[in-house]
């Protein structure tokens, strides 16, 4: 039996991150070799992670909505363990590496006075990064609670964390002046970190005012495509241009050769190469029309580059 970390597969030549959208298996639960234990999506495919053997997956290092780099340790795993360990000497450590439970966490943490943990009273999940960050910057389980999150199902991210703490310290330094006993900072920040918390929430909820309209959030995959298509006509403005050809002698010579092509080749004489041809042929032709704008000057490109794609 020994503990490893599961990494992060790549996914692709140019995948360099995934988002974790779903954890397929508890901690603490036994896990058969080559089932799946986490479901995770990148900008090319949904996959999923499977187990490398049979054992137990003791913890898990990230949260559901979490991007994570690939190579990035996301679970610890017992190879060959158990779930119910019939050694007495064993089960003290798991019962605190493994279980899942809120109770249980916090008891193992008690001894950290207000450092949060993986789970708060309200049952939201707090990341490892999230919790580290937290204690370092002092930053309570009550904080934490009242803090908003932009993460799926309102999890707290790196992001909304370091926004909070730029807040706090910006507050305080607004406020030193006019308070000038020693003890009043103390209480100042927590009225006015309470009130900020419990506003911000409001608009973090999408919803029509009117009910003219429904409010969709988009996923991680519909955000890159849209993002993509803007990209793409910034990129290569979209121009459609319809002009009407008499293509009857390139009819009846496709009519007349495909028979002898699908017997020398085997495969059937479509239009598509023979329109390719003709757009390569009008280029050379029209070598204009094979440019791009490179700030205020126009570049006319000698390689003719064509690409084609067919769903």
């Amino acid at each position: 039996m020994a503990i490893i970390d599961i990494l992060l597969p790549k996914m692709g030549e140019s995948v360099a991150e995934a988002t974790i959208t779903k954890l397929v298996v508890d901690a603490g639960s036994s896990v058969d070799g080559d089932d799946p234990i986490v479901e995770i999506a990148t900008d090319k495919v949904d996959s999923e992670v499977p187990a490398p053997e049979d054992g137990v997956l003791v913890e898990w290092c990230v949260a559901e909505g979490d991007v994570v780099q690939v190579g990035a340790v996301i679970a610890r795993y017992d190879v060959g363990g158990d779930a119910a360990p019939s050694e007495p000497a064993a089960e003290p450590v798991k019962s605190v590496e493994e279980a899942p439970a809120p109770e249980v966490l916090e008891a193992v943490m008690a001894p950290m006075a207000d450092a949060p943990t993986r789970r708060g009273p309200s049952g939201r999940f707090y990341s490892p990064l999230v919790r580290s960050i937290a204690q370092e910057e002092g930053i309570s389980l009550a904080e934490l609670e009242g803090m908003p999150g932009t993460g799926s199902e309102g999890r707290v991210t790196k992001k909304d964390i370091l926004a909070y703490i730029e807040s706090r310290t910006q507050q305080p330094a607004a406020t030193p002046a006019p308070v000038a006993p020693a003890p009043a900072p103390t209480p100042a920040p927590t009225p006015t970190v309470s009130t900020a918390t419990a506003k911000s929430p409001t608009p973090a909820a999408a919803t029509s005012m009117t009910g003219d309209h429904d409010i969709v959030e988009m996923d991680r995959m519909r955000k890159l495509i849209a993002d993509h298509m803007v990209k793409s006509v910034q990129t290569s403005p979209h121009v459609t241009s319809f002009v009407e050809a008499d293509v009857t002698n390139l009819v009846q010579w496709r009519n007349a050769n495909k028979g002898e092509f699908q017997k020398k080749f085997g495969e059937k004489l479509t239009f598509t190469p023979l329109i390719a041809e003709a757009i390569v042929k009008a280029i050379r032709d029209f070598p204009g029309v094979n440019a791009s704008v490179d700030g205020d000057r126009i570049l006319i490109h000698k390689a003719i580059h064509l690409g084609m794609a067919a769903a």
